[in-house]
C-alpha cells in the first residue's frame, strides 16, 4: 500500500472483483491485500463506487470539474 492514486476505473474493477472473492468465501482482509488496498480503503470506495459501472466511472472526474465550475460561476 504504497500511497498511489488509483483512477475510478480501477477502483470499480478493485471493488467488482473483491466481491466477486468475497462471494467466494474468503476474508476481507486477505482479499485487500491481494488486491493491493486496505481494509480501510476498500470499506471507503464501498459507498462511493459499490454501485457504479466502469462507464459511470470514466464520467466522474468530467462531471466533478463541470460542478465545481457551475459553483463558482453561481457564487
Amino acid at each position: 500500500m504504497n500511497g498511489r492514486k488509483h483512477s475510478p476505473e480501477q477502483i470499480v474493477r478493485k471493488l467488482r472483483e473483491t466481491d466477486r472473492m468475497l462471494g467466494e468465501g474468503q476474508e476481507i482482509a486477505d482479499v485487500a491485500k491481494q488486491r493491493e488496498i486496505s481494509d480501510a480503503r476498500f470499506h471507503g470506495w464501498r459507498p462511493q463506487y459499490g454501485a457504479m459501472k466502469a462507464n459511470d466511472a470514466k464520467e466522474l472526474p468530467q462531471l466533478r470539474n463541470e460542478n465545481q465550475r457551475l459553483k463558482q460561476y453561481c457564487t
